[in-house]
């Protein structure tokens, strides 16, 4: 979405720099490299002259420039990123706060547009906003405001990030009407923040069920845009819109037009998260058109996406569902296993960017903007500033409750997640293991134990274990070496060297994983009480049950059980 726009965006503001100078040097080497396209690394030989001469003579705003270019011809993410910090450094000794504004916005787009780290991009786009309360110039508080209503909407928070798009459309509608007044570039600036600034509006209201809105403010994008080819990326957005609203409507032939024609746009802007949404779409016409074959090619797309960049979309959590239902109805135990761990692993990484984003949009963001309001408002009413104070207070006292439990649930999930890796990791070792009739060689003698006795005794430990004879209640390390035929010390010594725990760290992890198996595998044991699980596994104390199992999974019994009848209830197992 920001193809092109990194490298033109506030060019009118370094041209009019440039232009006190007349048709200075730094211009003149900017025309050698300024017409070639984003990320074509065959422009650095013309752009390295002048980020060397602003070097030289200490100029920040033209080094300013010269790292912005940078950023944008780059063909690595990770030499944009590098870019982009260099960019922050200039503009940190220009002391222009403006040009920090800039600096901020265009770091926080890259790890945007380029990782999807909303995380860091935040922070970036908070970091701007400090500087921008003061400027006086309402394109780059407009830019900045675009940009946090990006991070709201991925939040979910779409109310929120509607308005503040909308406020974003009048500015630079406005703007687009006073093209006599404005240099070419900045048309060109202020209309493509107008139209990307529609194309996020047109997400909020799908999201939000405002279907005839969002069909609204899509004819108005193509609109605009007419045949201009500058604007290829953004009509590229807009058919995928449209795709979006044909699927919809059960219009499914031309939903796919619509999708297809919208993917090379896309994908040549590297866009990969509109990309996948784009997958999605083309994947479920095709399953209504009962094309189960070709939806599932599109489907299995999004998952290579996921693997490559780490990052989902919530609105494409479906997709793992359907690879999973898929998976199922095949009969492959193998593929449902997989998808099933990545659809883990996506909503763990999506937890996280909640976890953090969430409340730091509330404290930095939020709870600034009210706070600058009640400035405004003291000097009008005091007793409307008192009332601010107090919804103030009460605001974030309910962020930090919310955040706490949020915290606090999230962490249950990522524990459970983590329970539920381990079962799936126990039950490959133990498939492996089936195949195994014989002890593995022991490769040398340990403390002077005898080879012979050790293999035997071992065979007996793991006859010990397949019989699940560690449920007995009672078991010390002393009855189990009478019925084992040797002595307690013996026993004890190659419990230690072999199976690397002391007897009863390991009595106690087959029993804890013996009855987590069972929680995993049969449901009936969910119904159970503490006390039945505990004696179920040869455990006598309910508290003692408690720790060993926390100890051993990080999670509480009872949090476990939970989210297993969460889990098993929203699949329909329940």
């Amino acid at each position: 979405m920001v193809k092109k726009l990194l490298f033109l965006i506030f060019t009118g503001i370094f041209t009019a720099l440039l232009s006190q100078d007349g048709y200075s040097d730094f211009y003149k080497l900017r025309e050698k490299y300024e017409n070639f396209p984003e990320n074509d690394q065959k422009a650095f030989p013309f752009l390295q002259p002048y980020i060397n001469k602003a070097k030289k003579e200490k100029n920040y705003e033209k080094l300013v420039q010269g790292y912005k270019d940078a950023v944008y011809y780059a063909f690595l993410s990770e030499d944009k990123l590098k870019y982009a910090d260099s960019m922050i450094w200039a503009a940190n000794q220009s002391r222009s706060e403006d040009l920090r504004i800039i600096s901020h916005i265009d770091k926080g787009v890259v790890y945007y547009y380029h990782y999807k780290k909303y995380q860091l991009a935040l922070n970036e786009y908070l970091e701007a906003y400090k500087y921008s309360k003061n400027t006086k110039n309402e394109y780059l508080r407009y830019q900045n405001l675009y940009h946090i209503g990006v991070i709201k909407s991925y939040l979910g928070y779409y109310d929120d990030a509607s308005e503040l798009f909308m406020k974003c459309l009048e500015h630079y509608r406005g703007k687009t009407r006073q093209i006599t007044k404005l240099h070419p570039n900045e048309i060109y600036n202020n209309k493509k923040g107008y139209l990307n600034s529609l194309y996020q509006l047109v997400i909020c209201y799908r999201h939000l069920g405002r279907y005839q809105e969002a069909d609204a403010a899509i004819q108005t994008g193509f609109s605009e845009i007419g045949e201009d080819p500058e604007y290829d990326l953004e009509k590229g957005y807009f058919l995928l819109s449209r795709g979006i609203s044909e699927y919809r409507n059960n219009r499914f032939p031309s939903a796919l037009k619509n999708l297809n024609e919208s993917l090379p746009a896309i994908k040549g802007s590297r866009d990969f998260a509109r990309l996948s949404v784009g997958y999605f779409y083309i994947g479920k016409s095709y399953s209504s058109l009962k094309k189960t074959k070709e939806s599932i090619v599109y489907f299995k797309k999004i998952d290579s996406i996921f693997r490559k960049h780490q990052f989902m979309l919530p609105e494409l959590r479906e997709n793992y569902e359907i690879l999973i239902d898929h998976s199922k109805k095949e009969k492959n135990q193998v593929q449902q296993l997989y998808y099933t761990s990545q659809l883990l692993k996506a909503d763990s990484i999506m937890s996280k960017d909640f976890i953090y984003l969430s409340p730091k949009m509330h404290k930095d963001y939020d709870t600034n903007t009210l706070l600058e309001e009640k400035d405004k408002l003291q000097k009008i009413n005091y007793l409307g500033t008192i009332i601010i104070i107090v919804l103030i207070v009460w605001a974030v006292g309910l962020v930090a409750l919310l955040t706490r439990r949020h915290k606090k649930a999230k962490e249950i999930q990522q524990k459970y997640v983590l329970v539920e890796e381990k079962f799936a990791a126990t039950q490959s070792v133990e498939k492996e293991k089936e195949e195994i009739t014989a002890i593995p060689i022991i490769e040398e003698k340990k403390s002077g134990l005898n080879e012979n006795k050790v293999e035997e005794l071992l065979q007996k430990l793991k006859i010990f274990e397949e019989k699940k004879e560690f449920t007995q209640k009672g078991l010390t390390i002393s009855k189990l070496a009478a019925q084992l035929g040797t002595n307690s010390n013996y026993l004890s010594q190659v419990i230690n060297e072999y199976k690397k725990v002391n007897f009863n760290k390991y009595l106690s992890e087959l029993r804890i994983n013996y009855i987590t198996n069972l929680l995993f595998e049969d449901k009936r044991y969910l119904k159970y009480n503490i006390e039945t699980l505990a004696r179920e596994c040869g455990i006598a104390s309910r508290q003692n049950f408690s720790d060993l199992f926390f100890e051993i999974n990080g999670i509480r019994p009872t949090d476990f059980i939970k989210k297993r009848r969460e889990e098993l209830e929203s699949n329909g197992n329940i």
